[in-house]
Formats: C-alpha cells, sequence, structure tokens
C-alpha cells in the first residue's frame, strides 16, 4: 500500500517575499530596489530570502511568471463567458483596456524589465520572449478562430497596440488612452 504524496504547501514566506518584491519591482524599478530593502519589507531573514530565490535575478523571473500567470488568468477567465470567437475578441480587447486603467498604471512590467536588461540573451529577457510569444500566439488563435484573414499580422498589430496603450497610458494617463487604444483595437480585429 503506497502513501498519497501531499503536494507541498506554497510558503507563505516565499509568497511574501514574491507579493512585496512586485510590487517594489512595478513601483520603483528593479534595478533601484536592493535585496535587503525588499528582506525588510517582506519581514523575512536574509536566509529565508536565499531559501527561495538564489539570487534577486531569481526574484525577478518569479515577478515576471507572477506577471504572466495574472494575464493568462485574465484570458482564460474570459473564455467560458465568450458567447463567440469575435465575442472572444471583444472580451479581450476590454480586458487589455482594464488591466492599462487598473492594474498597470505605471507601464508594463514586461517592457520595464526589458529595460533594465537590455541583454536580449538574458535570463529575465528569456522569460519576457516567452511571455510575449504566448500572448500573440493567444491572440493569433483566437483571430483565427473567428475567421479573420492575416490572423499573424492583426495579432501582431494587438500587441503593438498594446504595447503603446500600456506605454501612453503611464505618460499620458491611462484613462485618456483606453478610447483610442478600444476602437483601434476593434478596427485591427474587424469588429467594427
Amino acid at each position: 500500500m503506497s502513501i498519497p504524496v501531499q503536494p507541498a504547501r506554497p510558503s507563505e514566506a516565499r509568497d511574501r517575499l514574491l507579493r512585496v518584491a512586485s510590487s517594489i519591482f512595478y513601483r520603483d524599478g528593479i534595478h533601484a530596489v536592493g535585496v535587503d530593502r525588499i528582506i525588510t519589507e517582506a519581514d523575512v531573514t536574509r536566509a529565508t530570502f536565499y531559501r527561495h530565490f538564489p539570487g534577486k535575478e531569481d526574484l525577478v523571473m518569479a515577478y515576471l511568471d507572477r506577471e504572466d500567470e495574472a494575464i493568462r488568468g485574465y484570458f482564460a477567465a474570459a473564455e467560458p463567458l465568450a458567447t463567440s470567437p469575435a465575442n472572444m475578441l471583444e472580451l479581450l480587447i476590454d480586458g487589455i483596456a482594464d488591466d492599462v486603467t487598473r492594474y498597470h498604471t505605471r507601464g508594463c512590467p514586461f517592457i520595464n524589465a526589458s529595460a533594465e536588461y537590455p541583454d536580449a540573451t538574458s535570463a529575465v529577457r528569456r522569460t519576457v520572449r516567452r511571455h510575449r510569444d504566448w500572448f500573440k500566439s493567444t491572440l493569433t488563435s483566437v483571430l483565427e478562430a473567428a475567421g479573420r484573414g492575416d490572423a499573424e499580422e492583426k495579432a501582431k498589430a494587438l500587441v503593438l497596440l498594446r504595447d503603446a496603450a500600456m506605454v501612453g497610458g503611464y505618460l499620458d494617463g491611462a484613462e485618456t488612452i483606453r478610447d483610442t487604444f478600444v476602437a483601434t483595437a476593434r478596427r485591427v480585429a474587424e469588429l467594427d
């Protein structure tokens, strides 16, 4: 008789470190924040930090993975609500606009991280690339399902529009770009 193995519970200290670091990295930048500040604000010991993250870059990649998981979660949450492939496109466009105006008012965490890690071969940039590739391929699939011709080019345009909305939202105020983003994205997705 074998004893069932219980999955490891996530460490509360690790979760706190990641939550605190994510907030600080997004608000203040990655290179501007030292490990000591994260340890202090997360109220953990240095040994606890290094037990969960061998180095700061590992924490940065976990932060980006957390952002990626959240965005994938938004896409997954929209699927059961969609009444058609075209409606899914509408939900995604509105979801991106909501993300820019509610959650990512200081720009895109992936663009921000890339600006701080210019070496395209670094582990951080590879993490960013994985997210962007997934984002574009998911948009391509939705566009194809909706019967849109040239789906990959349209997906590239939607990624570019999202990037612009993230940057424009940060520089000019998220509410000022929402309507323009939605109208332009709807035209690209042939929803108007």
